[in-house]
């Protein structure tokens, strides 16, 4: 891993549910994630959310120092039976999703080599404790608990628990720093297996969410809504944080081209999202079948579309309803990321384009996007 380290000293992953997999599966993620799985194995937690990838050993034996940590809500319609709590209406939602936001807020005031990353300060001293310069001047940051944390920025995937607009303010004071307004349809938007278009409460969420510099988080979105979204939001900040290009997922889960480079002009980031379902079209359901050349056909695609390597890193959505068992061959748990830049430079990318995709493109848009 010294080659990688050398060009990429922290990762960035820009897409966990950890709060889900705590709260519904019991998963404790302070825990290697191989020892959640000796507990698992055999278990009904392991049929219904996979061989567990995650745990925090993993993540700082990997260098995954950043990650963005959802808070994720199920509704009803898409529930499975006997499955995690589920909402029917907004105030269900709101009630979940709070719950999920007070975990994470536990967690980092509980868990020393956890820190909640909500403003530059923050960002830095992240950066800093895993040997990153994280601006042009020198660090004048606040002082973390552990030599290496990790460090966890909000992110809301389907907006259903903010109950009206103007709710922004209150969850952006608790930390909220990233919406994506659908997962599937909510009463923001059309989501992925319902479709639909954006709402006229969707284009008021946006509104507040360019008032605050919320970044706004297009994955999940429907084709249409995605498109009406990147065409009403006039906020700064725009990512996908986990979608992976349709010419090689073609399902209105990813996005078109047309979207790639509309997300790159207004210098927004791409996650692509390890999931070998979403890596080679007709996957045969075998583990060995994909290979991080399927990875690296993605993160390619997108630097081919936009005419550089500034727009895509990595989200893996690992834990997000599949496990080991679903991920490409050469990997098994979240600390195997770094053999995504391995595979890369090997491919013939330049190092500071690999540094880039590993961890710097996202800096870029959380520099840009955090208050001071």
């Amino acid at each position: 891993m010294s080659l990688v380290a050398r060009y990429a000293p922290l990762i960035v992953d820009a897409h966990l549910d950890i709060a889900y997999n705590v709260l519904y599966a019991g998963r404790d993620y302070r825990r290697s994630a191989h020892v959640t799985r000796r507990r698992e194995r055999g278990s009904q937690n392991e049929r219904r959310f996979g061989q567990c990838t995650v745990g925090l050993p993993e993540m700082v034996r990997g260098r995954v120092g950043l990650c963005f940590g959802t808070i994720f809500v199920e509704p009803f319609s898409r529930r499975m039976n006997d499955g995690p709590p589920a909402y029917r209406d907004a105030h269900e939602a709101h009630r979940l999703g709070m719950a999920q936001l007070d975990f994470y807020r536990r967690l980092t005031d509980e868990e020393p080599h956890v820190m909640l990353v909500t403003n530059q300060s923050e960002l830095n001293a992240v950066c800093a404790a895993w040997g990153l310069a994280s601006s042009p001047s020198p660090f004048r940051g606040m002082a973390t608990r552990a030599p290496h944390p990790v460090g966890v920025v909000l992110l809301m995937e389907g907006a259903d628990p903010i109950l009206e607009p103007k709710e922004i303010e209150r969850w952006y004071e608790l930390g909220l720093r990233i919406v994506a307004p659908a997962w599937d349809t909510t009463r923001y938007a059309g989501g992925t297996w319902s479709g639909g278009r954006l709402t006229k409460l969707g284009r008021a969420l946006l509104s507040v969410m360019a008032e605050y510099n919320v970044i706004l988080d297009v994955s999940h979105l429907s084709h249409e809504a995605l498109f009406e979204a990147l065409d009403a939001f006039e906020g700064q900040h725009v990512i996908a944080s986990h979608s992976n290009p349709y010419r090689y997922a073609p399902t209105a889960r990813h996005l078109p081209d047309k979207a790639i480079e509309l997300i790159a002009e207004r210098q927004g980031v791409i996650g692509i999202v390890i999931y070998n379902r979403f890596l080679k079209k007709e996957w045969s359901g075998r583990k060995h079948d994909v290979t991080l050349d399927d990875v690296v056909r993605m993160i390619d695609h997108v630097c081919q579309v936009t005419g550089s390597a500034d727009h895509v890193g990595i989200g893996s959505d690992y834990d997000g309803g599949f496990g080991a068992e679903a991920i490409p061959r050469e990997l098994d748990t979240i600390r195997d990321h770094y053999k995504i830049g391995e595979v890369l430079l090997e491919r013939g990318f330049e190092p500071q384009h690999v540094a880039s995709i590993m961890y710097g493109n996202w800096l870029r848009v959380l520099r840009r996007a955090l208050p001071a």
